[in-house]
């Protein structure tokens, strides 16, 4: 026999309705959200005063509010004379930057990937000394191995070439311990050892398999890497020496540079540094869709 219970008065509203019931509000949070909105107002106020700048004319840089637009804006005209001067300096800088940063992620990607799905999947003597090595790596600053790496591609004749930022920029050893983690956790032994069973071999099982499942850390790998090397300084400021190899962050130092005997030279800055800018968002809005398809990979799995 069944009976039936009228709602409480605590699920029924005036007109005898079911109410869903509401959650108290967490008082807790709102210091939280208030530190994540101070951080984010702190990072995108340079970011939204070099893109409004970027449309300010010479004059207007300095005579109107930073983060207010001119009454005459000249985007156009600023992006046209940025990729003319200097016969187009700009424009080879930022070919530069794309090739630095593009070849040596893409690279340190495959290289972490391959480096840490063997340290979480093989056994094999030293295998977590090798691993410490590699946390060391982490560890270590950019600029105090900057010295000893110039004294290293000297000794080859490699300076003041592509290939001095190029290969540097191929080693991660963040991308190494990121590709353990997510390889140990991601790619089950059973699949492994299932696909062996059927035949494949150890690298089709790499690269058909294990990359798949290790996508968005691989993503996550390409794209740091990606951000690091475009935005490096001190690397290409020590390698390098013809303008001509200059990445972008070099070449804009170098007209910063020019300011105090030319002041239009802030305009170009600003404008180059805006552009750089918006190359990275981009990146990283067209790198997005690849974490959520795996997010919703791995929560479908059952």
């Amino acid at each position: 026999m069944v009976t039936l219970t009228a709602p409480s008065r605590h699920e029924t509203g005036r007109a005898g309705s079911l109410e869903p019931r509401r959650t108290p509000f967490a008082w807790s949070k709102i210091p939280v959200t208030a530190v994540l909105v101070i951080a984010a107002i702190y990072f995108l106020i340079p970011v939204v005063w070099v893109l409004i700048s970027s449309t300010k004319s010479g004059g207007d840089l300095f005579g109107t509010p930073g983060l207010w637009f001119s009454s005459h804006p000249q985007l156009l005209e600023n992006i046209q004379r940025l990729f003319t001067q200097d016969a187009g300096s700009y424009g080879i800088w930022l070919l530069n930057s794309i090739l630095y940063a593009g070849v040596g992620a893409f690279v340190a990607m495959v290289m972490s990937a391959g480096a840490g799905y063997a340290i979480a999947k093989y056994s094999f003597r030293g295998k977590e000394f090798l691993f410490a090595l590699v946390l060391g790596g982490v560890l270590v600053p950019a600029t105090v191995i900057a010295l000893p790496l110039y004294f290293l591609l000297n000794s080859v004749g490699l300076t003041g070439t592509y290939w001095s930022v190029l290969l540097p920029g191929m080693v991660s050893p963040f991308g190494v311990y990121l590709a353990r983690i997510y390889a140990t956790a991601s790619v089950p032994d059973e699949i492994i050892e299932a696909a062996r069973l059927d035949g494949a071999g150890d690298l089709r099982i790499f690269a058909t398999i294990a990359t798949r499942m290790m996508g968005p850390a691989l993503v996550t790998i390409f794209l740091f890497q990606f951000v690091g090397i475009w935005n490096n300084y001190l690397l290409p400021l020590v390698m390098l020496s013809d303008t001509n190899t200059f990445p972008v962050t070099l070449g804009l130092t170098l007209w910063n540079s020019q300011t105090q005997r030319d002041p239009a030279f802030y305009q170009l800055v600003v404008t180059g540094s805006a552009f750089s800018a918006v190359i990275l968002v981009a990146v990283m809005v067209s790198l997005q869709r690849f974490w959520r398809a795996g997010l919703t990979a791995g929560a479908t799995k059952g």
